[in-house]
Protein backbone atom coordinates (compact mmCIF):
# COMPACT_ATOMS: atom_id res chain seq x y z
CA UNK A 1 0.00 0.00 0.00
CA UNK A 2 1.55 3.12 -0.82
CA UNK A 3 0.51 4.94 2.55
CA UNK A 4 1.90 8.80 1.27
CA UNK A 5 -0.03 8.65 -1.93
CA UNK A 6 -3.48 8.23 0.30
CA UNK A 7 -2.32 11.45 2.53
CA UNK A 8 -1.04 13.44 -1.22
CA UNK A 9 -3.99 13.26 -2.49
CA UNK A 10 -6.10 14.40 0.43
CA UNK A 11 -3.70 17.14 0.50
CA UNK A 12 -4.20 17.58 -3.29
CA UNK A 13 -8.32 17.93 -2.47
CA UNK A 14 -7.50 20.82 -0.19
CA UNK A 15 -5.30 22.45 -2.86
CA UNK A 16 -8.80 22.05 -5.57
CA UNK A 17 -11.24 22.92 -2.95
CA UNK A 18 -9.17 26.52 -2.36
CA UNK A 19 -8.91 25.89 1.22
CA UNK A 20 -5.18 25.22 1.51
CA UNK A 21 -3.90 27.46 4.63
CA UNK A 22 -0.39 28.66 4.62
CA UNK A 23 0.82 30.04 7.87
CA UNK A 24 2.61 33.14 8.23
CA UNK A 25 5.78 33.54 10.15
CA UNK A 26 5.18 36.28 12.55
CA UNK A 27 7.08 37.82 15.44
CA UNK A 28 5.08 39.61 18.00
CA UNK A 29 6.64 42.36 19.55
CA UNK A 30 6.48 43.57 22.89
CA UNK A 31 5.60 46.98 23.47
CA UNK A 32 4.88 47.65 19.93
CA UNK A 33 1.86 45.71 19.31
CA UNK A 34 -0.26 44.96 16.68
CA UNK A 35 3.32 45.64 15.16
CA UNK A 36 4.78 42.03 14.04
CA UNK A 37 8.23 40.76 12.37
CA UNK A 38 6.67 38.88 9.28
CA UNK A 39 9.72 36.56 7.69
CA UNK A 40 9.38 35.09 4.25
CA UNK A 41 11.54 34.64 1.55
CA UNK A 42 14.53 35.22 3.55
CA UNK A 43 13.35 38.67 4.33
CA UNK A 44 12.03 40.23 7.71
CA UNK A 45 9.50 43.20 7.28
CA UNK A 46 7.68 44.83 9.86
CA UNK A 47 3.84 45.03 9.42
CA UNK A 48 0.42 45.43 11.14
CA UNK A 49 -1.50 42.59 12.62
CA UNK A 50 -5.41 43.32 12.14
CA UNK A 51 -6.79 39.80 12.92
CA UNK A 52 -5.23 38.29 16.19
CA UNK A 53 -7.58 37.20 19.16
CA UNK A 54 -5.43 39.07 21.41
CA UNK A 55 -8.38 41.42 21.94
CA UNK A 56 -6.88 43.46 24.45
CA UNK A 57 -3.00 43.15 23.98
CA UNK A 58 -2.90 41.33 27.24
CA UNK A 59 -0.13 39.49 26.25
CA UNK A 60 2.36 42.31 26.36
CA UNK A 61 1.18 43.57 29.43
CA UNK A 62 3.40 44.44 32.20
CA UNK A 63 2.08 42.78 34.50
CA UNK A 64 1.10 40.02 33.01
CA UNK A 65 4.78 38.91 31.29
CA UNK A 66 6.63 39.90 34.52
CA UNK A 67 4.14 37.31 36.40
CA UNK A 68 5.34 34.96 33.75
CA UNK A 69 9.34 35.62 34.18
CA UNK A 70 8.53 35.33 37.88
CA UNK A 71 7.08 31.97 38.14
CA UNK A 72 9.18 30.50 35.35
CA UNK A 73 12.45 32.14 37.42
CA UNK A 74 11.26 30.26 40.80
CA UNK A 75 9.52 26.69 39.49
CA UNK A 76 10.85 26.32 36.00
CA UNK A 77 9.37 26.41 33.18
CA UNK A 78 7.32 23.08 32.56
CA UNK A 79 4.77 21.53 35.06
CA UNK A 80 6.21 18.14 35.46
CA UNK A 81 3.46 15.97 34.72
CA UNK A 82 -0.51 15.58 34.95
CA UNK A 83 -2.34 16.78 37.29
CA UNK A 84 -2.02 13.49 39.33
CA UNK A 85 1.14 13.31 39.08
CA UNK A 86 3.04 15.91 40.88
CA UNK A 87 1.89 18.25 37.71
CA UNK A 88 -0.70 20.41 40.08
CA UNK A 89 1.44 23.60 40.69
CA UNK A 90 -0.14 26.44 43.40
CA UNK A 91 -0.45 29.12 40.47
CA UNK A 92 -2.64 26.85 38.45
CA UNK A 93 -4.53 26.18 42.16
CA UNK A 94 -4.61 29.54 42.23
CA UNK A 95 -5.87 30.20 38.66
CA UNK A 96 -8.81 27.89 39.17
CA UNK A 97 -9.78 30.10 42.22
CA UNK A 98 -9.59 33.22 40.62
CA UNK A 99 -11.66 31.94 37.85
CA UNK A 100 -14.37 30.39 40.20
CA UNK A 101 -14.88 34.03 42.00
CA UNK A 102 -15.04 35.31 37.74
CA UNK A 103 -17.71 33.48 36.88
CA UNK A 104 -19.56 33.60 40.52
CA UNK A 105 -19.20 29.65 40.21
CA UNK A 106 -18.39 27.37 42.84
CA UNK A 107 -14.95 25.37 40.98
CA UNK A 108 -13.02 25.62 38.34
CA UNK A 109 -11.07 23.45 36.18
CA UNK A 110 -7.93 24.06 33.84
CA UNK A 111 -7.32 22.79 30.37
CA UNK A 112 -4.80 23.24 28.11
CA UNK A 113 -6.96 24.66 25.51
CA UNK A 114 -10.35 25.83 24.78
CA UNK A 115 -10.68 23.10 22.36
CA UNK A 116 -10.04 20.59 24.88
CA UNK A 117 -11.90 22.11 27.72
CA UNK A 118 -15.18 22.09 25.31
CA UNK A 119 -14.25 18.52 24.07
CA UNK A 120 -13.60 16.67 27.67
CA UNK A 121 -16.41 18.51 28.95
CA UNK A 122 -18.93 18.04 27.27
CA UNK A 123 -18.22 14.46 26.06
CA UNK A 124 -17.84 13.88 29.94
CA UNK A 125 -21.51 15.28 31.09
CA UNK A 126 -23.39 13.75 28.25
CA UNK A 127 -21.43 10.06 28.99
CA UNK A 128 -22.35 10.60 32.91
CA UNK A 129 -26.11 11.78 32.38
CA UNK A 130 -28.22 9.09 31.51
CA UNK A 131 -29.73 8.66 28.62
CA UNK A 132 -28.77 12.61 27.58
CA UNK A 133 -30.24 14.33 24.85
CA UNK A 134 -27.90 16.80 23.63
CA UNK A 135 -29.51 20.05 21.68
CA UNK A 136 -26.51 22.02 20.11
CA UNK A 137 -26.77 25.24 18.27
CA UNK A 138 -25.72 24.48 14.56
CA UNK A 139 -23.00 27.46 14.40
CA UNK A 140 -21.24 25.97 17.52
CA UNK A 141 -17.49 25.21 17.40
CA UNK A 142 -15.41 22.43 16.41
CA UNK A 143 -14.72 21.93 20.00
CA UNK A 144 -18.51 21.92 21.07
CA UNK A 145 -19.01 19.36 18.03
CA UNK A 146 -16.40 17.49 18.73
CA UNK A 147 -17.70 16.94 22.32
CA UNK A 148 -20.94 16.08 21.81
CA UNK A 149 -19.80 13.44 18.53
CA UNK A 150 -17.50 11.85 21.55
CA UNK A 151 -20.42 11.84 24.30
CA UNK A 152 -22.18 9.10 22.77
CA UNK A 153 -25.30 10.85 23.41
CA UNK A 154 -28.24 11.74 21.34
CA UNK A 155 -27.86 15.15 19.87
CA UNK A 156 -30.43 17.35 18.43
CA UNK A 157 -29.11 20.24 16.21
CA UNK A 158 -31.59 23.86 16.66
CA UNK A 159 -30.75 26.51 14.12
CA UNK A 160 -28.92 29.63 15.06
CA UNK A 161 -30.03 31.39 18.08
CA UNK A 162 -33.62 30.17 17.27
CA UNK A 163 -35.63 29.54 20.66
CA UNK A 164 -38.25 28.37 19.14
CA UNK A 165 -36.61 25.32 17.61
CA UNK A 166 -35.33 24.74 20.20
CA UNK A 167 -38.40 24.47 22.45
CA UNK A 168 -39.79 22.13 19.73
CA UNK A 169 -37.24 19.91 20.48
CA UNK A 170 -36.76 19.94 24.65
CA UNK A 171 -40.86 19.70 24.66
CA UNK A 172 -40.56 16.53 22.41
CA UNK A 173 -37.51 15.31 25.06
CA UNK A 174 -39.66 15.64 27.71
CA UNK A 175 -38.99 16.98 31.33
CA UNK A 176 -38.12 14.22 33.03
CA UNK A 177 -35.35 13.38 30.29
CA UNK A 178 -31.50 14.25 31.13
CA UNK A 179 -30.89 17.33 28.60
CA UNK A 180 -27.82 19.40 27.91
CA UNK A 181 -28.12 22.64 26.00
CA UNK A 182 -24.78 23.89 24.35
CA UNK A 183 -24.32 27.20 22.96
CA UNK A 184 -22.05 29.82 22.51
CA UNK A 185 -22.16 33.58 23.84
CA UNK A 186 -20.35 34.97 20.98
CA UNK A 187 -20.55 33.61 17.93
CA UNK A 188 -16.71 34.59 16.58
CA UNK A 189 -17.72 34.52 12.38
CA UNK A 190 -20.59 36.61 12.81
CA UNK A 191 -20.04 38.62 16.05
CA UNK A 192 -23.37 37.86 17.08
CA UNK A 193 -24.98 37.54 20.35
CA UNK A 194 -27.02 34.20 21.79
CA UNK A 195 -29.95 35.20 23.45
CA UNK A 196 -29.14 33.43 26.98
CA UNK A 197 -32.16 35.08 29.33
CA UNK A 198 -34.57 33.20 27.08
CA UNK A 199 -32.35 29.68 26.36
CA UNK A 200 -31.98 30.00 30.77
CA UNK A 201 -36.18 30.24 30.51
CA UNK A 202 -35.92 26.99 28.45
CA UNK A 203 -33.81 25.31 30.42
CA UNK A 204 -35.68 25.99 33.52
CA UNK A 205 -38.84 25.40 32.15
CA UNK A 206 -37.61 22.21 30.45
CA UNK A 207 -35.27 20.78 33.48
CA UNK A 208 -32.14 21.04 31.19
CA UNK A 209 -28.40 21.62 31.96
CA UNK A 210 -27.28 24.68 30.32
CA UNK A 211 -23.62 25.03 29.08
CA UNK A 212 -21.92 27.98 27.51
CA UNK A 213 -18.93 28.98 25.38
CA UNK A 214 -17.62 32.32 26.41
CA UNK A 215 -14.21 31.98 24.90
CA UNK A 216 -14.72 35.37 22.54
CA UNK A 217 -16.62 37.40 25.67
CA UNK A 218 -14.17 36.74 28.56
CA UNK A 219 -11.74 39.89 29.53
CA UNK A 220 -14.22 41.60 26.83
CA UNK A 221 -17.38 42.32 28.76
CA UNK A 222 -19.21 42.81 31.83
CA UNK A 223 -17.91 45.15 34.52
CA UNK A 224 -15.15 42.25 35.81
CA UNK A 225 -14.65 40.95 32.25
CA UNK A 226 -16.89 37.76 33.36
CA UNK A 227 -18.50 37.94 29.53
CA UNK A 228 -21.72 38.43 28.03
CA UNK A 229 -23.44 36.26 31.07
CA UNK A 230 -21.87 38.96 33.25
CA UNK A 231 -22.89 41.86 31.32
CA UNK A 232 -26.45 40.44 31.53
CA UNK A 233 -26.72 39.44 34.94
CA UNK A 234 -27.50 36.04 33.83
CA UNK A 235 -23.99 34.24 34.92
CA UNK A 236 -26.01 32.24 37.84
CA UNK A 237 -28.61 30.95 35.33
CA UNK A 238 -26.16 28.87 33.68
CA UNK A 239 -24.78 25.91 34.89
CA UNK A 240 -21.73 25.51 33.30
CA UNK A 241 -19.43 29.01 31.98
CA UNK A 242 -16.64 27.57 29.73
CA UNK A 243 -13.80 30.04 28.71
CA UNK A 244 -10.30 30.06 26.99
CA UNK A 245 -7.12 32.08 28.10
CA UNK A 246 -5.78 32.57 24.71
CA UNK A 247 -8.04 35.57 24.04
CA UNK A 248 -8.46 38.64 25.75
CA UNK A 249 -6.54 37.41 28.98
CA UNK A 250 -3.78 36.77 26.95
CA UNK A 251 -2.12 33.32 27.61
CA UNK A 252 -2.87 29.89 26.91
CA UNK A 253 -5.45 27.65 28.31
CA UNK A 254 -9.18 26.62 28.47
CA UNK A 255 -11.33 26.05 31.55
CA UNK A 256 -14.77 25.37 32.98
CA UNK A 257 -16.62 26.92 36.05
CA UNK A 258 -19.59 25.52 37.92
CA UNK A 259 -20.77 23.42 40.54
CA UNK A 260 -18.17 21.49 42.93
CA UNK A 261 -19.88 18.22 41.63
CA UNK A 262 -20.10 18.98 37.93
CA UNK A 263 -16.49 20.19 38.16
CA UNK A 264 -15.18 16.99 40.35
CA UNK A 265 -17.41 14.56 37.81
CA UNK A 266 -15.30 16.23 34.77
CA UNK A 267 -12.01 16.33 36.68
CA UNK A 268 -12.48 12.60 37.81
CA UNK A 269 -13.90 10.93 34.11
CA UNK A 270 -12.38 13.41 31.42
CA UNK A 271 -9.40 11.61 29.69
CA UNK A 272 -8.77 15.24 27.97
CA UNK A 273 -8.00 16.03 31.05
CA UNK A 274 -6.08 12.86 32.95
CA UNK A 275 -3.80 12.25 30.60
CA UNK A 276 -2.77 15.74 29.75
CA UNK A 277 0.39 17.55 30.92
CA UNK A 278 -0.58 20.47 33.35
CA UNK A 279 -0.63 23.89 32.19
CA UNK A 280 3.27 25.36 33.15
CA UNK A 281 3.31 27.50 36.31
CA UNK A 282 4.59 30.48 34.64
CA UNK A 283 2.00 30.40 31.86
CA UNK A 284 -0.76 30.06 34.99
CA UNK A 285 0.65 32.66 37.17
CA UNK A 286 0.58 35.21 34.08
CA UNK A 287 -3.14 34.20 33.32
CA UNK A 288 -3.95 35.07 36.94
CA UNK A 289 -1.98 38.14 36.72
CA UNK A 290 -3.84 38.83 33.43
CA UNK A 291 -7.66 38.39 35.11
CA UNK A 292 -6.88 40.15 38.06
CA UNK A 293 -6.17 43.24 36.16
CA UNK A 294 -8.94 43.11 34.45
CA UNK A 295 -11.33 42.31 36.73
CA UNK A 296 -10.45 45.67 38.30
CA UNK A 297 -9.32 47.47 35.06
CA UNK A 298 -12.27 49.24 32.19
CA UNK A 299 -9.96 51.13 30.54
CA UNK A 300 -8.93 48.17 28.14
CA UNK A 301 -12.29 47.17 27.53
CA UNK A 302 -13.63 50.63 26.56
CA UNK A 303 -10.71 51.62 24.29
CA UNK A 304 -11.60 48.18 22.48
CA UNK A 305 -15.08 49.17 21.91
CA UNK A 306 -14.42 52.64 20.99
CA UNK A 307 -11.31 51.41 18.26
CA UNK A 308 -14.18 48.34 17.04
CA UNK A 309 -16.82 50.82 17.20
CA UNK A 310 -14.44 53.28 15.04
CA UNK A 311 -13.23 50.89 12.65
CA UNK A 312 -16.63 49.63 11.27
CA UNK A 313 -17.86 53.09 10.59
CA UNK A 314 -14.74 54.03 8.91
CA UNK A 315 -14.67 51.37 6.92
CA UNK A 316 -18.55 51.43 6.19
CA UNK A 317 -18.35 54.71 5.40
CA UNK A 318 -15.60 53.82 2.39
CA UNK A 319 -18.27 51.60 0.98
CA UNK A 320 -16.78 48.16 1.87
CA UNK A 321 -19.20 45.35 2.84
CA UNK A 322 -19.19 45.33 6.60
CA UNK A 323 -21.36 42.62 8.03
CA UNK A 324 -23.54 43.14 10.36
CA UNK A 325 -22.36 42.73 14.17
CA UNK A 326 -23.26 43.18 17.78
CA UNK A 327 -19.74 42.81 19.33
CA UNK A 328 -15.55 43.58 18.70
CA UNK A 329 -15.47 41.34 15.37
CA UNK A 330 -15.41 42.72 12.48
CA UNK A 331 -16.28 41.03 9.34
CA UNK A 332 -15.74 42.38 5.56
CA UNK A 333 -17.45 40.29 3.00
CA UNK A 334 -15.45 38.72 0.08
CA UNK A 335 -18.06 35.63 -0.80
CA UNK A 336 -15.06 34.28 -2.76
CA UNK A 337 -12.33 32.21 -1.53
CA UNK A 338 -9.97 32.80 -4.45
CA UNK A 339 -10.92 36.30 -3.83
CA UNK A 340 -10.12 36.25 -0.22
CA UNK A 341 -7.09 34.29 -0.41
CA UNK A 342 -6.03 36.86 -3.29
CA UNK A 343 -6.97 40.05 -1.07
CA UNK A 344 -5.05 38.58 1.89
CA UNK A 345 -1.90 38.28 0.37
CA UNK A 346 -1.94 41.76 -1.15
CA UNK A 347 -2.53 43.20 2.01
CA UNK A 348 0.30 41.78 3.56
CA UNK A 349 2.31 41.96 1.02
CA UNK A 350 1.64 45.07 -1.00
CA UNK A 351 0.70 47.23 2.56
CA UNK A 352 1.97 45.13 4.85
CA UNK A 353 -1.10 44.57 7.04
CA UNK A 354 -2.24 40.91 8.05
CA UNK A 355 -5.21 39.75 7.66
CA UNK A 356 -6.21 35.93 7.64
CA UNK A 357 -8.48 34.85 4.93
CA UNK A 358 -11.85 33.12 6.65
CA UNK A 359 -13.22 30.31 4.19
CA UNK A 360 -15.10 27.20 3.90
CA UNK A 361 -15.37 25.14 6.00
CA UNK A 362 -14.65 27.97 9.14
CA UNK A 363 -17.95 29.56 7.06
CA UNK A 364 -20.27 28.46 5.00
CA UNK A 365 -19.39 28.80 1.10
CA UNK A 366 -20.45 32.15 -0.64
CA UNK A 367 -19.78 33.94 2.21
CA UNK A 368 -15.83 33.91 2.62
CA UNK A 369 -14.85 37.03 4.60
CA UNK A 370 -12.04 38.85 6.02
CA UNK A 371 -12.19 39.28 10.18
CA UNK A 372 -10.47 42.01 11.56
CA UNK A 373 -10.37 42.22 15.47
CA UNK A 374 -9.50 45.61 16.65
CA UNK A 375 -7.92 46.24 19.56
CA UNK A 376 -7.37 48.97 22.06
CA UNK A 377 -4.10 49.43 20.38
CA UNK A 378 -5.02 50.02 16.70
CA UNK A 379 -4.55 53.93 16.75
CA UNK A 380 -7.28 55.91 14.26
CA UNK A 381 -3.86 56.72 11.91
CA UNK A 382 -3.82 52.35 11.82
CA UNK A 383 -7.61 52.57 10.61
CA UNK A 384 -7.20 54.71 8.48
CA UNK A 385 -4.28 52.96 6.98
CA UNK A 386 -6.63 50.01 6.92
CA UNK A 387 -9.52 51.47 4.94
CA UNK A 388 -7.25 53.09 2.44
CA UNK A 389 -5.14 49.62 1.61
CA UNK A 390 -8.66 48.16 1.95
CA UNK A 391 -9.86 49.97 -0.72
CA UNK A 392 -6.96 49.85 -2.61
CA UNK A 393 -7.14 46.00 -2.45
CA UNK A 394 -11.21 46.03 -3.35
CA UNK A 395 -10.20 48.07 -6.77
CA UNK A 396 -7.51 45.83 -8.00
CA UNK A 397 -8.92 42.61 -7.42
CA UNK A 398 -12.28 44.04 -8.68
CA UNK A 399 -13.75 42.84 -5.22
CA UNK A 400 -17.86 43.70 -4.86
CA UNK A 401 -18.69 46.93 -2.49
CA UNK A 402 -21.24 47.45 -0.14
CA UNK A 403 -24.20 47.87 -2.32
CA UNK A 404 -27.08 48.57 0.52
CA UNK A 405 -27.08 50.14 4.12
CA UNK A 406 -25.52 47.00 5.35
CA UNK A 407 -24.63 43.78 4.09
CA UNK A 408 -25.89 40.37 5.53
CA UNK A 409 -25.37 37.13 4.51
CA UNK A 410 -27.14 33.86 5.26
CA UNK A 411 -26.04 31.96 8.64
CA UNK A 412 -26.38 28.32 7.52
CA UNK A 413 -25.03 24.95 9.50
CA UNK A 414 -21.44 24.53 9.16
CA UNK A 415 -19.91 21.08 7.83
CA UNK A 416 -17.77 20.04 10.73
CA UNK A 417 -15.62 16.45 10.61
CA UNK A 418 -11.86 15.41 12.44
CA UNK A 419 -10.70 15.90 8.36
CA UNK A 420 -12.63 18.76 7.75
CA UNK A 421 -12.25 21.23 10.93
CA UNK A 422 -13.38 24.90 11.83
CA UNK A 423 -11.55 27.73 13.05
CA UNK A 424 -8.97 27.19 15.95
CA UNK A 425 -10.43 30.75 16.53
Amino acid sequence: MNYQRFLEEAIDQVHAERRYRVFADLERIVGKFPRAIWRANGKAEEITVWCSNDYLGMGQHPDVVAAMQQAAGNMGTGAGGTRNISGNNHPLVELEHELADLHGKEAGLVFTSGFVSNEAAISTIGRLLPNCLILSDELNHASMIEGVRRSGAEKKVFRHNDVAHLESLLQAAGRERAKLIVFESVYSMDGDIAPIAEIADLAEKYNAMTYIDEVHAVGMYGGRGGGITEREGLAHRIDIIEGTLAKAFGTLGGYITGTRSVIDAVRSYAPGFIFTTALPPSIAAAATASIRHLKTSQAERDAQQRQATHTKQVLADAGLPVMESATHIVPILVGDPELCKMASDRLLGVHGIYIQPINYPTVPRGTERLRVTPTPFHSDALIAELKAALVETWNALGIPYRTEGHTEVPKSERIVSLLVPQSGG
